[in-house]
């Protein structure tokens, strides 16, 4: 998918990538960049920084997001579940906002660069409204800059004397607060001291490196009146401005009122820019709401269906028929009347039904293929019979459909969701439109394999006594790590969830030796219950799914799903992974508390033995320990909950 800039001042918008059915001229300029469908809900979502050939952009909110003449059905997702877990909770974050019954999710749009229209892409907003001359290091505002000619994009600023003109390029810097709000330097107050004006009249920025280039030594100075200040002063939170509240991916001028927050000074192409806040859903048969779920799917058809004949007469639609079809009349009529009515259906938590509907999965039997145009399909492996001692179930999946949303972001600081996977979207959460009735998102398909550990013996070890100094100890640790973070986190998620996280990131590395998938499109799913549920047997959860997929792709190749069979094998591989690290014995002894690294959700964990690949783990490569899963040097024994190799 690729973008379009907009001026200053909207005009442009983002196009995507497709191939053209046409022969006939473009009539617009040819898109500015081109990013992946996928990265549009992630790393390039709205509010998200980027730099371009000649500029940099701000991509626009999802109210510069454009479809064309499309149908809805071309870029509609469906998920019920996700659906209903965001409907309300969305109102924390866009009070104006209401999620669609029927299309609440759309794929980013996709466009044709060989047949540009500004109906069709993602806009994207110059950002930030400040440049630097390459040639003189001046300091200027867009106005004053010209083009190089009449077709050509790059800025030049006119140096003036004996210097020709110069390349103009975005400053690299601007402010940003911990609710999302991003604004320019106030390069005149800053310089000034607070002053927007220079006191000599019209002032003249200049942004000097010293020889060192070093950031420390980068100053700002006002050439007319001599006054010179260091950029390494914006890092202090006392010298530091207000927040504006200004949200420039939602158009020129955009702000929210009453915003407290001190503005922090980035880099626009620095990692803590920009988080997204992603909540994901397996599609799963809900059988509990089965009929609602296909009631809800064609509900704009069903307006005027009042009794028996109005959905007697609504079901000659082939959509109505495809999706009701199979129910009778009296009970699609009880569903919608509940629709109607605003009667929320009981659902299960994401992960919770989950984990249900994989531990139900049934053993496969010879001759069972998934049936055609199925997204989900799993069976029970036969060799669970040979598990290692501390393993319930294997499911092999041979297709899964992954729907991933995105709900927000934030900025500074990464946003921690609960072991269900969802955010406190009431909190630190920048909306990505103002008044939306859709959320952008993407589904992934592909397969996985699901272990599920013995419930009992995951509680008998739990309650040994090194586990639980263990557990106070990384408790310790992530208390002084929660200290420091703006917004109180989830609970602590107990040593439970570092044994499985652990267990996960090392079996990862074994299957990615034979799968025949590189360890980075690996990705995990963790089902881990906190310690306050184990008294409920129906939430008590423990398990691990390893899957693979690509979005826009029709699957996989099931190199994963057949590792399965070997499973006993990559477990034994992932134990011995685990009992020795090359950094050991520093690794081994590790210790969250006051550490100086700022390690602090981490116990034996490094490069060496468990971390990998970002995209890869589901919290960044934190809270792990591979003490509580294997043996580790140093350590008690009977602290891993495998203390015998498989």
């Amino acid at each position: 998918m690729s973008k379009r800039t907009k001026s200053p001042k909207p005009s442009g918008r983002g196009r995507s990538t497709g191939r053209s059915r046409s022969s006939r001229p473009a009539q617009h300029p040819p898109p500015d960049g081109r990013v992946r469908r996928s990265q549009a809900i992630s790393t390039y979502g709205p509010g998200a920084m980027i730099d371009l050939v000649d500029h940099a952009v701000i991509v626009g909110g999802l109210n510069q997001w454009h479809y064309g003449d499309l149908p809805r059905e071309a870029y509609a997702i469906k998920e019920p579940r996700l659906r209903d877990l965001l409907l309300h909770t969305l109102k924390k974050v866009d009070p104006e906002g209401a999620l669609d019954l029927e299309t609440p999710f759309r794929l980013p749009p996709a466009g044709d660069d060989q047949n540009v229209s500004r109906n069709n892409g993602i806009g994207a907003f110059e950002f930030p409204g400040w440049f630097v001359c390459q040639s003189c290091q001046a300091l200027t505002g867009r106005s004053v800059l010209s083009t190089e000619g009449a077709s050509s994009k790059r800025l030049v600023h006119d140096c003036g004397g004996r210097r020709a003109g110069g390349l103009a390029m975005p400053v690299r810097f601007a402010m940003a607060c911990a609710k999302g709000h991003l604004q320019d330097v106030r390069w005149n107050a800053f310089v000034h001291y607070g002053n927007p004006s220079c006191p000599n009249g019209t002032a003249s920025l200049f942004l000097r490196e010293g020889d060192t280039r070093d950031f420390a030594d980068i100053r700002v100075q006002c050439e007319s009146c001599g006054k010179r200040r260091m950029l390494a002063d914006l890092y202090n939170p006392e010298l530091a401005p207000r927040c504006d509240g200004e949200q420039p991916w939602l158009g020129p001028n955009v702000r929210e009122d009453g915003c407290e927050e001190r503005p922090r000074l980035i880099v626009r192409t620095a990692s803590n820019a920009y988080f997204a806040q992603v909540v994901s859903a397996l599609s799963i048969p809900d059988t509990g709401n089965e009929v609602r779920d296909a009631v809800e799917s064609v509900i704009g058809k069903l307006e005027i269906v009042k009794d028996a004949d109005g959905l007697r007469f609504a079901r000659q639609y082939s959509d109505v028929s495809e999706a009701i079809g199979r129910y009778a009349d009296p009970v699609v009529l009880e569903a919608l009347a509940a629709i109607r009515a605003g009667k929320k259906p009981e659902r299960e938590p994401l992960r919770t039904a989950e984990y249900h509907r994989l531990i139900a999965e049934p053993i496969e039997q010879p001759g069972d293929l998934p049936p055609v145009n199925r997204q989900y399909f799993a069976r029970a492996c036969s060799v669970e019979r040979a598990l290692p001692a501390g393993f319930r179930k294997l499911v092999r999946v041979h297709r899964l459909r992954e729907v991933r949303v995105q709900v927000g972001f934030t900025r500074l600081e990464v946003p921690t969701p609960d072991l269900q996977g969802e955010f406190d979207l009431a909190v630190q959460t920048a909306p990505l439109a103002k008044g939306s009735t859709w959320l952008p998102a993407a589904e992934v398909l592909g397969e996985g394999l699901f272990l599920a550990l013995d419930e009992e013996a995951v509680l008998a070890w739990e309650e040994r006594a090194s586990v639980k100094a263990r557990a106070r100890l990384l408790e310790d640790g992530y208390n002084e790590w929660a200290d420091t973070m703006a917004v109180k986190p989830p609970p602590f998620p107990g040593a439970r969830y570092y044994m499985l996280h652990s267990l996960s990131h090392l079996l990862m590395t074994a299957l990615a030796m034979e799968c025949g998938y590189g360890a980075s499109a690996l990705s995990e799913r963790i089902y881990c219950s906190l310690p306050k549920e184990r008294t409920h047997k129906d939430k008590r959860m423990a398990g691990i799914l390893i899957k693979t997929g690509t979005a826009g792709a029709e699957g996989t190749l099931g190199g994963l799903v057949n590792e399965g069979l070997n499973i006993t094998k990559h477990l034994r591989r992932a134990f011995d992974l685990g009992t020795l690290c090359a950094h050991d014995p520093v690794c081994a002894g590790h210790q969250p508390k006051e550490d100086l690294e700022g390690r602090l959700l981490d116990g034996a964990a490094c490069h060496g033995c468990l971390y990998i690949a970002e995209s890869s783990c589901e919290r960044f490569n934190r809270y792990l320990d591979r003490a509580l899963a294997v043996p580790t040097l140093g350590c008690p024994e009977d602290l891993a909950f495998l203390r015998e190799r498989p």
